[in-house]
Order: C-alpha cells, then structure tokens, then sequence
C-alpha cells in the first residue's frame, strides 16, 4: 500500500512539474513579495510623483494624491495625464509637405532620399520643426485640490505639513494624507483598469469649511520637444466649455486646433461645477459631508453611460491587479544575502508596475511613457524592444501581441518608405506617431536596428503559440520585413560579401552614416532575422526565399581587429577613438540581445566583453546599455559581471523611489531601462535556448539563492 502512494504521488508530482515547470523552484507568496516594495513618500520631492494607470491611459499624482502643484513638479516627473488617443496637430498654414525635409544621401551608387532635420533655409527648417511638432501628443487635463487657507489664500505647496503617502502596487490605490494648517486631509486614488478614468475619495473636516474644492485646468500644448501639462498661456487658442451639467455630474469639452474630446465628472455627494476663468473648473463639494468622492473619465466621444462610483472603481483595480500579479511570473530575492539583494527586488517589482501603466496598450509607447512627453511624444521602434520584449519572457504574450499588432496599421506607410528609397518589402520607422507616420530626424532615418524588431516580437508570440494560427496571421509582416533586410544589404564585388552600409547609423549613435558600414551588431541582428523569417517558411511549407538565402550565405563577417570584434567595420578606432567608447556598447548586443548567430565566435566576443568591461566610458551611457551588458555577461559564463552591470552605480542607472529609471535632467523617467531589467534578470533565471545551467545569470558564491516562477527561456 505504502509502495503504491509513494508511486501515485511520484506520478502526480511529473504530471504537476510537466503541467507548471515553475514549481520546481518552489511555490512564491505573491502578495508579500510585491507588498514588500509598497512606495511611501513622506515630503514634496519633485522626483517622487506617483502614477495610477492601464496601459492606454495614466495619471500621475503629486503629494496630495491629485495633481494639485504641477508647477513644483515642472522638473522632476511631471504630473501628466495622457493617453493612447490624445494626439493633436497645429495648423498648418504655410502649407508644408514632408517632401522639403528630403536629402539624397549617397548610397549604393544612388542617391537614396530620407526624411531628415534639413535646415538648407529658413522654409525647410520650418518644415522640418512643423512635421517633428505634429502630431504631438496631448496632455489631457490638470485634475487637482483647490486649497484655500482661512484667510482665503490659495495653498502654496510648502503650506502642506504631515505628508504621508504610499503606492501599493499589488491593488493600484495610492493613499495620501497630509495637513494644511493643522486640518486633516485624506484622498485616496485609484484609475479604472480598462477605461481612462480615475477616482478619488477626499475626506477633511475643509470640505464643510467650504475651502476645499476639486478643480480641473487644460494646458495648451508646448509645441517643444517636451511637455509637463502646465503651459498655462495662449488661452486664446483652445476653447473649454460645460456642456452638461446637474448637481452630480458634469461634462466639459476641450477644443484644441485638430483635436476635441471631453472630460466627464460624477460624485456621489453633491456638489457645484463652475468656471472660474478660462480653461479653469471647480467642483464645490456639498459641506454637509466630510467626504466628497468624484470619477473623471477623459474620451474622444462624449460618454453615454453613467460612470463607476469611487467603490466600483476601486474594486476594478484591486482585482484586475491582483489577477495581474497572480499571472504571470514572479522572482523572490527574500533568501538572497547579497547586499544588492534587496535593491535588485525593488527595481523588479516597480519596473513590473510601471511597464504595465505606461507601456502595455495597443502601440509602441514614448520612452517617457503616459507621463511626459519626450520627443513630443512619439514612439521610437528601435525602443519598442526594450518596451516590451520582456512581456512574453514574463509570460504575458498578449500584452506584447497587443502592440505587435499595431504594425499592421503603419504596414502601408512603412511600405512607401521602402518604395521611395528603393528597396523592397517594408522599411519600419524610427521616430514615428499612432498612425506610422514618419518624423523627419537626421540620426534616426538613418538607423536600421528597429528592422529586425518585428520578427522578433512574432518570434515570442510564435513560441507563446506554436501554430499555424500564429504563421497565417503574421507571415506577411515578417515577410515584408525580410524582403527589405535583404535588398538593402548590397552585394560587395570586391569583398564577395553582401554589405550593410554606408548610409547608416548604427545603435550606438557616434559614426556618420556616410562613412559607417558593417557594425558589429547590425549584422548578427540581420543574419538571425533573415534566418528565422525562412524558418518561418519552412514552417509553412514554403520552400526558402532565395534572395534571403544568398545573402545569408554571403553575409559579411562580423568585423575584428586584434582579437576583438569593432564597433564597426569602417571603424578601426573603435577602442582607441574616446569618442566611441560612449554612449551605447551595442557591439555587446550582438550576443546579450542575441543568440548565438553563425557569425560569432564566442571567444572573441568573450574578450570584447572585457575590454568594453574595462575601458569604456560608463558615465556616458543609458539605462538599458546595463541590462543588455548583463545579459551578454550571462550568455559568456560571467554571472558576477551580469550582477555587476545590474547594479552599476551610475546615474543613468538610477531608480528613484517609485521605480522610474532616472536619467537626466531632461529624461527624469526612461522605460527601455525598466523593460531592459526585466528582461535581463528574466534571462538570468530561466536562461536561453540550449542553456542548462540553473539560473544561469546569477553567482553561485551562495548569496544568491534566487526563487522564481513562470519564466520563459530567452532566445
């Protein structure tokens, strides 16, 4: 009898492991691991606002749990409110066409037209600045406190004393309380985890005193590379109106020059809306009540339905969270003893939290995200990798088909770029917006490591789904991607090799595309993108591309010199030159963002490894070159290095209290560094394709006893 259970139980236990292969690590407390990384914030540091969010919408908070003193955030991370859909176009009354913003660069014995940062005259720079400004991302709508001290003075943020605050990530509530002279005030915030709606439950004995209202502004679009949602002038140019109202809703719409949308408000108590000045709306809380609760949804089209009490919202978020963090993946740091143990969990779980408001909706996002615009708010395709590749090794593949699906959307202009520049299938933008148009720019026309992206983003989803489903419904994208990849890589009669360049940039943005051909990690990402799109044929029964086929098997090699592999080929000073040992050592791509390509040799990439380790200028470097060093540290046996670059302590490699990538002055949040640690230290868990290493990325010195679930290997 005992030999029989023991027999059932060994049975159970292989079809278990089979079914979840993650409970070989053991079994995780999901809730205490991410509640061990509650954000609380105890003053106004202009770093440490906080956001609530879906994905296609967020809402960033200041101390008082609303948005309440934008300006003392100006320069820090900016109280925003954004969303996929609000874009919005100056007119244009000098009649521009993104055709001035065209130079011929020589290429392949042609001239080769691209869309870059002309400035030949004052006309085309115009042009140039108009297509770079438009669309431009909108900032929605400033929702904050109206605090009035009892002399009737408007606070000031200094006034607020007792500031306690804190985000729980595991429900999306951020509770705030602080004092203004010496009264109580509590407000709790919550966003709607489908809709773009926020609600807030305020209670404070000033609200009976009448000297607490809720009160909503529009700011006018900068116009300029950034924009924080305070630009309070130009209030001749937009139009705000109530165009409903009753003693427990209101709706107000906002008219800007391309764009109208509207912004609904329902309470529970009653309350009063009025228009104090242009674009400047109060609600006036009933004082009968110490609590006022309030939803705002922000929309495109007038909403016709009644919108979610305070409760109801909160409810959406405390289960649609937990349903989120129960899913998925989860690595437990508590049995680490290293001292960066602790750090190390902190920067996941938050990178966890923000990519899933900021990054997870149906586009590529900003490298701001939904909080600020960067680059007047448009997306980079080169970044959607870092954005969003860790999405299916975490094992959420449907996040990262949400906005691969995009790509079916800007397929047609992605096609005419290729066609105007002479080359076949689709050439995918750099800097572009919500419908894939392209952004003139004299750095990003020229790159071409966004191309292979796509193919990789399939890759994960065709892995996810191993089926026929998957090929049918991408094979055109992938296919269109790899005719581009190989008619622009040019056959070389005197090198008897196909060729990338020149007329390119590559990753590491130091050479002149005129002069750059070859670069190191260019050419791997081609060779495994080309190969991998005919391993998609053949999954379909298609016999190989032919063209796709000579270039593989004529593919330059990846260029070296002592022993090393370059940045480039043209680049034979790639480690003597000073200047190109900044910025992004993306020659470490080529086997930390790759796998092992025919191209490579290991040795060699080994002993790049430690001289890019050794010389290169760190302090000028961003957020996500630490990640993709790490991850190259793994794949070469070199786990101490990949903890190492993890936890480098520079400050591009800053994480502020709530978990956003610092940058600099200008980039105060940087998602591609949140995505690139998590798809880092995912890697560094379950490993690769063909690893068998147990948690291959971390030493095995027995500090690091690392406990993870639900991982998918990397490529």
């Amino acid at each position: 009898m005992k030999t029989l259970m023991i027999k059932r139980y060994k049975a159970v236990t292989l079809v278990l492991v089979m079914l979840f292969p993650f409970l070989v690590h053991g079994q995780i407390d999901r809730q205490a691991l991410v509640q061990r990384h509650i954000v609380k914030v105890n003053r106004l540091d202009p770093l440490s606002s906080l956001s609530v969010g879906n994905g296609k919408f967020a809402f960033t908070v200041d101390v008082t749990g609303l948005q309440t003193f934008p300006e003392a955030y100006d320069k820090g991370v900016p109280l925003g409110t954004q969303s996929e859909w609000g874009w919005d176009t100056f007119k244009d009354t000098a009649g521009y066409r993104i055709e001035e913003s065209y130079r011929g660069v020589e290429q392949f014995g042609r001239k080769v037209p691209y869309s870059v940062q002309v400035n030949t005259s004052k006309r085309s720079k115009d042009a140039v600045d108009w297509y770079r400004q438009n669309v431009h991302r909108l900032q929605l709508g400033s929702v904050g406190l109206e605090l009035r001290s009892s002399k009737g003075n408007l606070a000031k943020a200094g006034d607020l004393k007792n500031i306690r605050q804190q985000l729980d990530p595991w429900t999306g509530l951020i509770s705030s309380s602080f004092t203004f002279e010496g009264t109580l005030v509590e407000v709790l915030t919550v966003a709607h985890q489908h809709d773009d709606l926020i609600s807030a439950q305020i209670k404070s004995p000033l609200i009976a005193q009448g000297r607490l209202k809720v009160r909503l502004r529009f700011s006018y679009p900068t116009g300029t590379w950034s924009d924080s949602g305070d630009n309070w002038k130009n209030p001749e140019k937009h139009h705000s109106s109530i165009v409903s109202k009753s003693d427990k809703q209101a709706v107000i719409k906002h008219q800007l020059d391309s764009a109208a949308y509207f912004t609904s408000f329902s309470w529970q108590q009653g309350g009063v809306i009025s228009s104090r000045s242009a674009h400047h709306f109060t609600i006036s809380p009933d004082r009968k009540s110490g609590t006022f609760a309030f939803t705002c949804l922000f929309s495109q089209e007038q909403s016709k339905t009644t919108l979610p009490l305070f409760s109801e919202v909160q409810e959406n978020s405390v289960q649609e969270w937990k349903a989120f963090w129960l899913g998925g993946a989860a690595i437990d740091f508590s049995d680490c003893t290293d001292s960066r143990a602790k750090e190390l969990e902190r920067r996941i779980i938050l990178s966890q939290y923000l990519t899933k408001i900021q990054c997870s909706g149906n586009f590529p996002p900003q490298e701001t995200g939904l909080t600020y615009n960067s680059w007047f708010g448009k997306p980079h395709l080169e970044m959607h990798w870092w954005h969003s590749f860790h999405f299916a090794l975490w094992g959420r593949p449907e996040i990262l088909s949400k906005s691969t699906n995009w790509y079916f959307k800007v397929k047609g202009n992605a096609a005419k770029i290729a066609a105007r520049q002479g080359f076949e299938g689709v050439r995918w933008q750099k800097m572009t917006d919500h419908n894939g148009n392209e952004s003139p720019s004299s750095v990003g026309a020229m790159l071409i490591w966004q191309q292979p992206h796509l193919i990789t983003f399939t890759e994960l989803l065709y892995r996810a789904h191993p089926d026929k489903d998957t090929l049918e419904k991408y094979k055109d994208l992938v296919f269109a991607t790899a005719d581009f990849m190989a008619s622009f890589a040019q056959y070389n009669d005197r090198t008897k090799h196909y060729v990338l360049g020149p007329g390119l940039i590559p990753a590491q943005e130091r050479f002149k595309a005129a002069e750059t051909f070859n670069p190191t990690y260019e050419l791997a990402y081609w060779e495994w993108g080309l190969r991998t799109a005919q391993q998609w044929r053949n999954r379909l029964g298609l016999a190989a591309d032919k063209k796709w086929a000579d270039v593989l098997a004529n593919l330059s090699p990846l260029p070296k010199q002592n022993g090393v592999y370059l940045a480039t080929e043209s680049a034979t000073d790639s480690y003597t030159n000073p200047e190109y040992k900044t910025d992004h050592p993306s020659v470490l791509g080529t086997y930390g963002m790759l796998p092992e390509t025919s191209l490579l040799d290991t040795a060699v990439m080994k002993k790049t490894f430690r001289l890019v380790w050794d010389t290169w200028t760190w302090s000028d470097t961003w957020g996500w070159d630490f990640p993709m060093t790490a991850m190259a540290a793994a794949r070469l046996g070199m786990p101490e290095r990949a903890v190492d670059a993890l936890m480098m302590n520079i400050r591009t490699n800053t994480y502020l209290a709530s978990g956003h990538n610092y940058q600099d002055g200008r980039l105060r949040i940087y998602l591609p560094g949140n995505g690139g640690l998590l798809t880092a230290v995912a890697m560094m868990c379950a490993g690769w394709d063909g690893n068998t290493a147990e948690t291959p990325g971390f030493p095995k010195d027995g500090k690091w006893k690392v406990k993870w679930e639900g991982l998918k290997k990397m490529m």
